[in-house]
């Protein structure tokens, strides 16, 4: 399940005050007005409640779009060279400040995520790309939310979602390789953690690793059925039984581990980051998708032993995948025991509350549901291998040490950033109107942020906690 990334907020900045061209004097008005329409936007999405996000995403996504075609011209131009086929004249008249709020920064518990000031037009670039990553990998989030909250849903209807999340993770992680590729962003060492360029690169890996486990989940039969298995009114169980061609079970495991290689080097990136400290969040989900992705290829791997009719195997590649996972549970008649047991038991309860709510689920990087679908087939093979076939299970440690390389199967399409059109060029050369006014947004500066975060006095009007507050200069209540 894709990380439930943070959209960042801006501060309000006139582009005009610190560009000026001579050949489409209104490019950097109308450069200001996109980028106030996306600062509002940021701004209103973050206050809107979390079951509401997901259906605005497509309204910040048409903000992102709107307005880098403009950035990029200004930073095309100011480079002194040309915009597609003609040539644009920009002058810097003053370095670029702005704030960026940074959602991937560690800090404290019960705090604002810091908006330090950035100086310079790659730092604009950074965030701006960033953010459009991010909203695709939340907009994956929502397609792969809709078949857990869903589980009855028909085939074509399960392709079809995860398909479009599919596509959603590859565009991020296109748009993020473009961001390295960008020489004023790969080479920036003082910008914030959020944009810097292992950050960069590890979360690329991250939606790769998300795109590459999404082809398995696709045609999956067992985590299914353990989703049908939790559906109360589902009654498939009683005629038909999940089954998986012997040839793909080990292609699937392949695949899985080369999403399991994506997912440990952003682990790396993440945790040997120098410059700064990363989310615990966000560290803590690269490792548990690692985890995952490697349990999922051992479990493909027993499977396939299982299918060969050696029993006892498979349920020793099971146990490594347990081990993988970290959920080393001893089952007694399919059932868990001990402390261990009653804790997964309540996580996994505990998850399944937040998929009801649509709270932010899924943190887990899907480490617990791996574990069901882990424990499903031990308890089934456990049965038969004590009734029928009898054969003993060996030590999972030689299998581990045996596993397969990886096998790709996604090959990302360079990303192509929206250009202005030649006719919007055109239109640019004509110099605005003096009494035209830079669009500064609806939204304040501050974006309403501290003032809708301080608990309102009881009895007092909802936003209206400043007017109850004592004057900077007085010292008596009264």
């Amino acid at each position: 399940m894709p990380f439930p990334f943070a959209l960042p907020t801006t501060s309000s900045v006139l582009l005009s005050d610190c560009f000026s061209s001579v050949t489409h004097p209104s490019l950097p008005l109308q450069a200001t007005t996109k980028r106030s329409v996306l600062k509002d936007t940021l701004k209103k999405h973050k206050r809107l409640p979390a079951q509401s996000r997901s259906s605005h995403l497509s309204i910040v996504q048409d903000a992102l779009t709107n307005y880098i075609p403009y950035l990029l011209a200004l930073n095309t131009a100011s480079s002194f060279r040309d915009v597609g086929t003609e040539r644009v004249d920009v002058d810097v008249v003053k370095p670029l400040e702005v704030e960026w709020r940074t959602p991937l920064t560690a800090a404290l518990p019960g705090r604002e995520a810091p908006r330090p000031k950035l100086t310079g037009i790659h730092n604009e670039i950074a965030f701006t790309f960033s953010t459009l990553a991010h909203v695709h990998v939340l907009l994956a989030r929502s397609q792969l939310g809709f078949l857990h909250g869903s589980p009855s849903l028909s085939q074509d209807q399960r392709t079809t979602a995860l398909a479009t999340a599919m596509k959603h993770l590859l565009e991020a992680h296109s748009i993020l390789k473009y961001l390295l590729s960008v020489p004023s962003v790969s080479a920036s060492k003082e910008s914030p953690i959020d944009v810097q360029p292992s950050t960069i690169s590890a979360l690329a890996s991250l939606a790769l690793a998300e795109a590459t486990l999404t082809v398995v989940s696709k045609d999956d039969p067992y985590a299914a059925a353990v989703a049908d298995d939790r559906d109360e009114t589902n009654r498939d169980w009683m005629f038909k039984a999940p089954t998986i061609p012997k040839v793909r079970a080990h292609l699937f495991a392949r695949i899985c581990l080369a999403a399991a290689e994506h997912a440990s080097q952003a682990c790396g990136l993440l945790t040997g980051n120098t410059a700064g400290k990363v989310d615990e969040d966000l560290s803590k989900y690269a490792n548990d998708l690692r985890r995952t992705a490697r349990a999922k290829s051992i479990r493909f791997l027993a499977i396939d032993t299982e299918l060969s009719g050696n029993t006892g195997e498979g349920l020793a590649w099971l146990r490594g995948a347990k081990k993988e996972l970290g959920l080393a549970v001893e089952l007694e008649d399919g059932k868990r025991k001990g402390f261990r047991g009653l804790k997964q038991s309540w996580q996994e309860k505990r998850e399944d509350r937040r998929i009801e709510k649509g709270g932010e689920w899924g943190m887990d990087a899907g480490r617990l549901e791996e574990a069901r679908v882990v424990e499903m087939l031990e308890a089934k093979w456990d049965r038969e291998n004590s009734a029928v076939n009898v054969q003993t299970v060996p030590p999972f440690e030689p299998l581990l040490a045996r596993l397969p390389t990886g096998r790709e199967y996604h090959t990302p399409q360079a990303y192509e950033p929206p250009t202005l059109d030649a006719y919007i060029l055109t239109q640019l050369r004509a110099p605005p109107d003096p009494e035209d006014l830079a669009f500064r947004g609806d939204e304040e500066d501050s974006g309403g942020e501290e003032r809708f975060r301080r608990g309102d006095p009881p009895g007092a009007f909802p936003g209206a906690g400043l007017d109850y507050e004592r004057s900077a200069t007085s010292s008596s209540y009264y």
